[in-house]
């Protein structure tokens, strides 16, 4: 059970879990930024017409294709 949680994904996408970890974490960090920018659109619309669709587009682009 162990294995399953920690350890069977990351090898789905060759990767070890520290670099999984780091990606994800990452990928986290890059949605949080689009969702910021978002609100702030939401607001001011002048301001980051394209930052989250640009940003959805990416990690998009970087996962589509893993396992």
């Amino acid at each position: 059970m162990f294995k399953k949680l920690f350890f069977d994904h990351p090898k789905k996408v060759n990767e070890t879990y520290i670099k999984h970890g780091w990606f994800a974490l990452s990928f986290a960090g890059k949605l949080l930024f689009a969702a910021i920018a978002a609100i702030i659109h939401a607001f001011i619309p002048a301001l980051f017409e394209k930052t989250a669709s640009q940003t959805v587009a990416e990690l998009y682009a970087k996962t589509h294709n893993r396992g």
